[in-house]
């Protein structure tokens, strides 16, 4: 017995179309963030970034982000470590609905 079967492209859960070009900051579980210009992205949110630096954290406390950067090129970013992408610029301030 045959099934129809409609297979439809999975959207990706970001709409990162809008900042391909353009430069966004990402922050991975661990706690290490980058900023680099986003080159590419999947539906899985593995995304390419190029031009990128990391921005080193204190070895003393974690916490704490320090002024040093590292340069490191081109990177692919898997997906399942993504915790947040955000732009570089263009953040719209809203009022608090609260």
């Amino acid at each position: 017995m045959a099934s129809s079967f409609n297979a439809s492209k999975k959207e990706s859960i970001l709409d990162l179309q809008r900042f391909l070009g353009k430069e966004i900051c990402v922050k991975f579980t661990g706690g290490r963030e980058v900023q680099g210009i986003l080159k590419g992205y999947d539906q899985l949110v593995n995304i390419t970034l190029d031009q990128t630096k990391e921005f080193i954290r204190d070895p003393i406390d974690p916490l704490i982000v320090t002024d040093e950067t590292r340069f490191l090129g081109l990177v692919v970013c898997r997906g399942s470590s993504v915790m947040m992408v955000c732009p570089t610029e263009g953040f719209e301030t809203i009022d608090n609905p609260y």
